[in-house]
């Protein structure tokens, strides 16, 4: 993750990279870049709590129960149970959560259609846990430049052309590649 600040807004910028989640109760924005993948943005209004995640792989398939429960957000089932929970953590109430969904670009043709299965995953999960999605930004063939504001829900989103593509498939593929030849670690909470 990094972390700058905007010359343009003067506003503490967290950047998120696939496999990654920030949540904060500041006046910052979170962006990250999406082909692929999928980012939700999540915020209680009331409590003046927001954050984002990133993942690339709807679930883990291998899962084999609590001792395995832990992953580093590489899987959507990770990163959205690890988001909702930090969000829990800094007094957001579930019943308050807002959902915004991005991502899930077809951005090569030549690609799997990965973007499909985690477009499905994301519904599939806020629908199965109760919450509710206020806007969208998901599928198509575009990459996304996604910019949000949790405090006020603000989100802006940039698709990007196709001389992106290329750049962003080789980066998810590298990042799937090295999936599996890292550790599992970490810990995630259900509720």
């Amino acid at each position: 993750m990094q972390k700058n600040i905007d010359p343009a807004e003067g506003i503490v910028t967290y950047k998120i990279l696939p496999g990654e989640y920030y949540v904060t109760k500041e006046n910052e924005r979170i962006e990250t870049v999406l082909g692929s993948c999928i980012s939700a943005c999540v915020r209680d209004p009331i409590a003046g709590v927001g954050g984002m995640n990133h993942f690339m792989l709807p679930v883990d398939k291998n899962a084999k129960g609590s001792a395995e429960l832990s992953d580093a957000n590489r899987y959507g089932n990770y990163a959205m149970e690890n988001l909702v929970n930090a969000l829990l953590r800094m007094g957001a109430r579930r019943e308050r959560l807002e959902f915004k969904l991005f991502g899930g670009g077809r951005i090569m043709s030549s690609m799997t259609n990965i973007g499909w299965y985690n477009i499905g995953f994301a519904f599939d999960y806020v629908y199965t846990e109760g919450f509710k999605v206020v806007s969208q930004d998901i599928g198509d063939v575009y990459p996304r430049k996604v910019i949000y504001y949790p405090l006020t829900g603000r989100v802006r989103v940039r698709r990007l052309n196709a001389m992106h593509n290329q750049t962003l498939a080789d980066q998810e593929n590298r990042y799937i590649d090295n999936i599996g030849s890292k550790p599992v670690e970490g810990d995630v909470e259900l509720f």
